[in-house]
């Protein structure tokens, strides 16, 4: 018998291909996303393995509804000021790897290649 509470935690393996907006499959993709806030890349996964497990430590949530913070927060910052951010906080991941290949510097230079 199946119960409107039952859960299962699904985790999926694979490779991830990042695109960035200079990516012709990226302007391909995008459209398939809300028009607002626009992303900083989407990540094509290829998936070799899905795992699942009883979920049993899930707690109960009901969903409300979205957030407005993030849309709101673009809206603020504006195309150029997000531009911004995104330089200033995603040419490197958190571990310090390079991330968003448009925001590293130049060869020969430290401004971006925007």
């Amino acid at each position: 018998m199946r119960h409107a509470r039952t859960t299962q935690i699904v985790r999926f393996h694979g490779r991830g291909d990042v695109l960035e907006a200079q990516d012709a499959e990226y302007r391909h993709l995008r459209q398939l996303f809300p028009a607002t806030p626009a992303g900083r890349a989407i990540i094509v996964v290829s998936i070799y393995r899905i795992a699942d497990s009883c979920g049993f430590g899930v707690p109960l949530y009901q969903f409300e509804g979205q957030r407005s913070q993030l849309a709101a927060w673009a809206d603020r910052k504006g195309e150029g000021g997000l531009k911004e951010y995104q330089v200033e906080k995603n040419a490197t991941s958190i571990d310090g790897l390079p991330a968003l290949t448009w925001a590293q510097p130049s060869a020969g230079s430290s401004e971006p290649s925007v």
